[in-house]
């Protein structure tokens, strides 16, 4: 989901560690270093990385083409290839019965029959293009503050890894418990007491 869409749902982060000086070329080094690469040359199933806001299909984060002020801009993008089932039985099969005939048997072993579809899955995995997902991102560096575009449960738990391997700070995800822990000072009564909160619904 994009930062420009006409609905938007987000998720807040506190950023939790000490950037290393310089700043921004610190961030511009590691962005580049855990970008996006492409697969549709790859047999991966999926690859997750760093891309740019403005074109997320060329990531480029040279220069300050990503910092606006104390912000800075970018999107994490998910490439993810999805081979239909039938696809892969199709081949499959037309791959056994060749097998079958070169060899002259009836019957292959189930360790041939694993090798071939194996070797289907990967020759698919080559022939279809990815499916790119864009997510974008504003971090607040000096109030380490993060806002990720989506509250789907995937994408954020592949923002909070890439995001830990690529500049080894932590993300914490601000909702009423967390935000309640760290600005209130709360015991540890208090937090079982919160932890055991439920949601109050309210109808007309």
């Amino acid at each position: 989901m994009g930062l420009l869409s006409s609905t938007v749902s987000m998720t807040r982060y506190k950023v939790e560690g000490k950037l290393e000086q310089p700043i921004i070329e610190n961030i511009a080094k590691r962005l580049k270093n855990n970008a996006i690469s492409e697969t549709d040359d790859d047999v991966s199933e999926k690859v997750v990385g760093w891309t740019s806001f403005e074109n997320p299909f060329k990531p480029n984060f040279e220069g300050s083409s990503f910092v606006i002020g104390t912000h800075l801009i970018f999107s994490m993008r998910i490439d993810k290839k999805s081979i239909p089932s039938k696809l892969i039985k199709k081949h499959y099969t037309l791959e056994m019965a060749k097998q079958l005939i070169e060899s002259g048997r009836q019957y292959l072993s189930r360790n041939e029959k694993k090798l071939i579809k194996e070797h289907v899955i990967n020759v698919l995995g080559l022939r279809i293009p990815a499916t790119p997902n864009i997510y974008d991102l504003i971090w607040n560096y000096e109030e380490s503050s993060l806002w990720f575009f989506s509250n789907l449960k995937n994408p954020n738990e592949e923002l909070e890894t890439l995001f830990s391997k690529s500049f080894n700070l932590n993300l914490i995800r601000l909702f009423p418990f967390t935000m309640a822990d760290m600005t209130m000072g709360l015991s540890d009564s208090d937090r079982d007491a919160v932890s055991k909160l439920s949601p109050t619904k309210f109808t007309e």
